[in-house]
């Protein structure tokens, strides 16, 4: 196991009460927490990332989405469920198509700063 080395600790113990007291204001309650976690945990998955970043392009079917990440169409669909489940994306149906998008502009913005991030 690693130590902390001197860079990771503190040189002179201390506390800056004002300081605390202001982050623990502006955290979310626990609730809140595991809500934004398990979120980011349906993200996490490569599958769930792929879809949610075409869908971040344009809006699509579950055949154009299979055909784009690369996986059946019955898959896609899988997980399309579990990511309406989760509130990121929705549809809606012209005839016997369902098409695809995100949710809202707060799911384009972490997928694309997600993407950003990791090409910086």
């Amino acid at each position: 196991m690693r130590t902390a080395s001197q860079d990771d600790v503190c040189e002179i113990p201390c506390v800056h009460p004002e300081a605390v007291a202001r982050v623990r204001a502006a955290l979310p309650d626990t609730g809140g927490v595991e809500d934004a976690t398990a979120l980011l945990k349906v993200i996490a998955d490569p599958t769930r990332f792929r879809i949610l970043t075409a869908l971040n392009v344009e809006e699509l079917c579950v055949c154009d989405l299979a055909a784009v990440v690369g996986i059946s169409e019955s898959a896609v669909s899988h997980q399309l469920r579990l990511l309406r489940a989760h509130r990121l994306v929705t549809f809606r149906k012209e005839g016997r198509i369902a098409y695809y998008r995100l949710l809202d502009q707060h799911i384009n913005g972490l997928i694309d700063s997600a993407v950003d991030h990791v090409r910086e």
